[in-house]
């Protein structure tokens, strides 16, 4: 396989993302789809204008988007091989109240394992990439790893999805107070990033799908995360969806919520 040039890759992104969604942030008229979820006319023309882009420049690549059938969806991750996964606007709800927090993410699978994922946030400029086995980056530089703040055993700052996990697990959260302070981005690709950088010290989340976390989990592995499914397997294992995540980047602190959670110590 020849590897796609990254540098080049990036450069596609940041183009298409600036010219396609800065544009209409916090005015972009929208569509419910069939499962609830919010879609502007952003999301199709970033779609379509990487769809047009990355087969230009690499044809032999299939692709997989969110803004896709589910019948052309699971064709794609049937057929297996070598396709990019791709979210065009990851945080549209956000996008259209004029939040800034979004990003387009991109994983590129080969034989059900992520290669490479880059997920850029226009509104502050990061470019986040990883290579399988090179490493994490921001615009460029290596992340390292950072130090996790907390008050005792409690994170500082606990990214937590609360509407999508088991409702037992989401009572004890909120009784238990084992976190110092909560957050939600409402962006999934956003939240692995900022997990990858130090942000945030724990996240947890009831269910994403492959364009929601194929990029993410990939770059926030090889910034020396651990993370693992709420089944006790590994988050990214070709699936379109995976149920629940837990993930954190200190060594403790994901075996003490791991525990806590209930699931068996297994999987990194």
């Amino acid at each position: 396989m020849i590897f796609p040039d990254i540098e080049k890759l990036m450069l596609l992104v940041k183009k298409a993302a600036q010219e396609e969604l800065l544009q209409d942030f916090g005015h972009a008229e929208f569509e419910y789809k069939e499962d609830g979820s919010v879609v502007t006319p952003a999301d199709i023309a970033m779609q379509n204008r990487l769809e047009n882009e990355l087969k230009q420049h690499w044809p032999a690549y299939d692709l997989l988007g969110e803004e896709m059938t589910v019948e052309e969806q699971l064709a794609v991750v049937s057929k297996g091989g070598t396709f990019w996964c791709i979210d065009p606007l990851d945080g549209t709800s956000n996008y259209t109240a004029g939040l800034p927090f979004f990003a387009v993410s991109i994983a590129l699978i080969v034989d059900k394992q992520q290669q490479l994922g880059l997920i850029y946030d226009p509104v502050r400029d990061e470019m986040f990439t990883a290579i399988k086995g090179q490493g994490a980056y921001l615009n460029g530089q290596r992340i390292e790893h950072s130090n996790t703040k907390l008050v005792g055993r409690k994170p500082i700052i606990a990214e937590i999805d609360l509407k999508r996990l088991p409702k037992d697990l989401t009572v004890r959260l909120v009784s238990d107070s084992i976190f110092a302070s909560q957050r939600n981005m409402g962006s999934s690709a956003i939240d692995w990033c900022w997990m990858a950088i130090g942000r945030f010290d724990v996240y947890l989340h009831g269910g994403q799908k492959m364009w929601d976390y194929a990029a993410g989990s990939l770059i926030f592995s090889e910034a020396g995360g651990r993370s693992v499914s709420l089944d006790n397997q590994p988050v990214f294992r070709g699936q379109l969806e995976v149920r629940s995540v837990l993930a954190s980047h200190d060594e403790s602190l994901f075996e003490y919520w791991h525990e806590w959670v209930g699931i068996p110590i297994k999987n990194s």
